[in-house]
């Protein structure tokens, strides 16, 4: 599905308007009409309608729904914060109809006046639409308070487009938000309703057709997607009636170290719940028994000698990777000064595809970072390991996560499964994606280590590197899902999840 952002929304809206002349009061009026819908919805027994207007389209859809709630029945008025002189011609236009179909309009001035609405009323924020760039001051900052205050007196609030106040592009707020009960947003859902906060910002969100036709848009490229089930299912082939284990990969997993052979475990248990079919891990030998403990499918490579992975073990991980169609390394690894140098020069002896996580990640940061790395990859960081490869600070990866991931990938050469709430996959050519599978019960230690061996195993199977995130990261999310489910989040183990991905598979017939 198309997430789109600002400036993509505008080109859209110019090619439907000036390319396929459909005028933009007819745009607008079909916006308003989902807009009068859905606060219809919102309504209690006997209720009214609150909305409040301000210059720019996102006020006119507010006129338009006003006047359809007005001649439905509905007791409705307007709070307008820009005057009829300053209004957009079009929105000047549809304020005027709306006064002369009898709706209410009043002026607000500063102070903002509560809006005295309770349970049962719903309140229509019509202030900005995706374009704002900039925090919200004055009269503006003041109404979005006044949303806030009426919210908690329990009447709902229903954005228009995204809530005031948030950044189409990234989710952010940029100042005063809107907290929003529910969201209709137009044509296509908004970037900045697909990632978090303003996803949780947003409420339920409802995507409105307003009869843009599918060549205006076409003719804009695609910034970003939201991968839906349909198309992440279509990335993985089902498997040929006469596939034997050679046929589903041989994939070689490095991970564990003293203290972290539960990594190396989960990291197995995801590489052989993948569908890879024949998995290896390499380790230390002190490792090996507690990371394959319940693990009889996997066989095991021990690495000779103790310490961080270094020069001394290049020669057994190659020898182990010989007849191997993936690797997957990083997960608990004992990582020292030559760990990121010994990580390059075995992927460029193996040439196989690799994913790299964890303290892998960790060590091409400390050893010249991920760029020019010999193989087709995919790579898996946190929040955190995303800001050590990329030199900045957590809060400025979370600033802009699409942004941010789909830079690295095409500056690196790799695809970026960029983690945390809503994962992005992003890879060098086309646009990123963001996946809504996934929940806060897997905020635990382990989950990442699985989804590496995942990853692996899709890759050993066949898939690329972009198929092969996309897929990883919308079924390690779908398995944390059905366990929430069952087991609430609190209670939720990555060691669950291996089982749970069985369970993905099987309602998809893989």
């Amino acid at each position: 599905m198309r997430l789109a952002g600002a400036a993509e929304m505008r080109a859209i809206d110019r090619a439907a308007i000036e390319g396929a002349g459909i005028p933009s009061l007819a745009l607008m009026e079909r916006a308003g009409a989902a807009v009068a819908e859905a606060a219809a919805a919102l309504l209690g027994q006997g209720g009214r309608v609150r909305v409040i207007c301000g210059g720019g389209n996102n006020g006119g859809d507010g006129y338009v729904a006003a006047r359809l709630l007005h001649g439905a029945g509905r007791l409705v008025d307007v709070l307008a914060l820009v005057p009829a002189a300053r209004l957009s011609p079009d929105a000047a236009a549809v304020r005027a109809r709306a006064e002369a179909s009898g709706v209410a309009v009043q002026d607000a001035h500063r102070p903002f006046p509560p809006l005295a609405a309770e349970g049962g009323d719903a309140v229509v924020d019509a202030l900005f639409g995706t374009g704002l760039a900039r925090a919200p001051e004055g009269i503006f900052a003041e109404a979005i308070a006044a949303m806030a205050a009426a919210r908690a007196c329990g009447a709902r609030v229903l954005a228009v487009d995204v809530p005031s106040g948030l950044s189409a592009d990234t989710g952010r707020p940029l100042g005063p938000c809107v907290q929003a009960d529910r969201t209709v947003t137009f044509a296509f859902l908004k970037r900045g309703l697909a990632v978090y906060p303003g996803a949780a910002l947003a409420g339920e969100i409802t995507v409105a057709d307003i009869g843009i036709p599918p060549k205006a848009a076409a003719g804009v490229p695609v910034q970003a997607e939201l991968l839906e089930e349909e198309e992440a299912r279509a990335l993985l082939p089902p498997r040929r009636p006469e596939a034997h284990k050679g046929d589903a990969g041989r994939l070689l997993v490095v991970a564990g170290s003293a203290g972290k052979s539960g990594a190396a475990h989960l990291a197995v248990t995801g590489a052989l719940r993948g569908g890879a079919g024949l998995v290896w891990l390499a380790a230390r030998p002190e490792v090996l028994p507690l990371a394959l403990a319940g693990r009889p499918e996997a066989m095991s490579v021990p690495l000779a000698g103790e310490g961080p992975l270094g020069p001394d073990d290049l020669g057994a991980l190659v020898e182990a990777a010989r007849a191997v169609d993936a690797v997957a390394i990083g997960p608990g690894i004992p990582r020292g000064p030559a760990t990121g140098a010994l990580i390059r020069e075995f992927l460029s002896r193996v040439r196989v595809s690799a994913v790299l996580d964890a303290d892998a990640l960790n060590a091409l940061a400390e050893s010249g970072g991920a760029a020019g790395l010999p193989v087709p990859a995919v790579l898996t960081p946190h929040p955190g390991e995303m800001a050590r490869l990329t030199g900045r600070s957590v809060v400025d990866v979370q600033a802009d996560r699409l942004d941010l991931a789909s830079a690295s990938a095409r500056a690196w050469g790799v695809t970026v499964v960029l983690k945390g709430a809503r994962t992005v996959v992003a890879d060098p050519e086309g646009p990123p994606a963001v996946i809504p599978t996934g929940n806060p019960g897997m905020a635990t230690g382990g989950t990442g280590d699985v989804l590496a061996g995942l990853v692996g195993a899709l890759l050993a199977g066949g898939l690329p590197p972009r198929s092969a995130g996309r897929v990883g990261a919308f079924v390690h999310g779908r398995a944390g899902d059905l366990l929430a489910r069952r087991l609430g989040q609190r209670g939720l183990l990555a060691g669950d999840l291996g089982a749970a991905i069985a369970e993905v598979w099987a309602e998809w017939g893989r």
